[in-house]
C-alpha cells in the first residue's frame, strides 16, 4: 500500500512538473520527425497480463515494420533527437501514465515483449509476481547494453544467452530483497547515472 501511494503520488506530480517538458518535446517532434509522438509496444505485465507501454518515439516510421517492433541493437532509424532522448532517458518519462494507471510501479523489473517472457519460463515465473517498473538495479547495471547489442555480431543471441540471464538474476534478487528504503536508493542511483552519463 505504501508502494502504491508514493507511486501514485511521484507519478502524478512528476507528470505535472514535466508536462512544459512534454510539450517542448512534442513540438520539437511534430515539426522534424513526421509520425506519432508515441511509440506504443506490448509488454508483459505482472501475473502476465499484457499492457501498453508508452514512450516517446525516437525512430523514422517504416512502412515494412509492424506496430510496436523493434530490432535489438537496430540504430539504423533513431533520429538525431531521438538519439538526444534515449541518451538522457527522457524517452521514457511517458511511462510515468503507466504508473498512475497502475500497469507499471517507478521501481520494479522491466517489462519485456512476449518473445522474451517465454524465455527461462521459470525465472520469469518469478519475476512476474511484481509489477514491472520504469527503472531497477538492471537498468543501472545495463545502461549501456544498446551499446552492447549494436557491437554484437548476432544482437539477439547475445541478449538472450549473455544479458537475459543476468538481467533476470537482478530481478530476482530485487524481487526477494524489495522494500520502500530499497526502491528509494535505486531511484537516487538512476538519477545519478543519467546525471553523470
Amino acid at each position: 500500500m505504501v508502494k502504491r501511494i508514493f507511486d501514485l503520488s511521484f507519478a502524478f506530480l512528476g507528470i505535472l512538473v514535466l508536462l512544459p517538458v512534454f510539450l517542448v518535446i512534442v513540438l520539437v517532434m511534430k515539426a522534424v520527425m513526421p509520425g506519432p509522438v508515441l511509440f506504443i509496444q506490448k509488454r508483459v505485465g505482472q501475473d502476465g497480463v499484457l499492457f501498453n507501454v508508452f514512450k516517446f518515439r525516437t525512430m523514422r516510421m517504416a512502412s515494412n515494420k509492424s506496430s510496436g517492433s523493434f530490432d535489438a541493437g537496430d540504430r539504423s532509424r533513431i533520429t538525431p533527437f531521438g538519439k538526444l532522448l534515449r541518451k538522457s532517458k527522457v524517452d521514457e518519462l511517458p511511462q510515468l501514465f503507466n504508473v498512475l494507471w497502475g500497469d507499471m510501479s517507478l521501481v520494479g523489473p522491466r517489462p519485456e515483449v512476449l518473445k522474451w517472457t517465454e524465455v527461462y519460463p521459470e525465472k520469469w515465473k518469478i519475476v512476474l509476481t511484481v509489477k514491472p517498473g520504469i527503472t531497477d538495479p538492471a537498468s543501472i547495471v545495463y545502461r549501456n547494453e544498446e551499446e552492447i547489442l549494436f557491437n554484437s555480431l548476432d544482437p539477439e543471441i547475445t541478449y538472450k544467452d549473455q544479458i537475459l540471464p543476468k538481467k533476470l538474476n537482478l530481478y530476482i534478487d530485487y524481487v526477494n530483497n524489495r522494500s520502500f528504503s530499497v526502491d528509494i536508493k535505486i531511484i537516487i542511483n538512476t538519477i545519478k547515472v543519467i546525471l553523470t552519463t
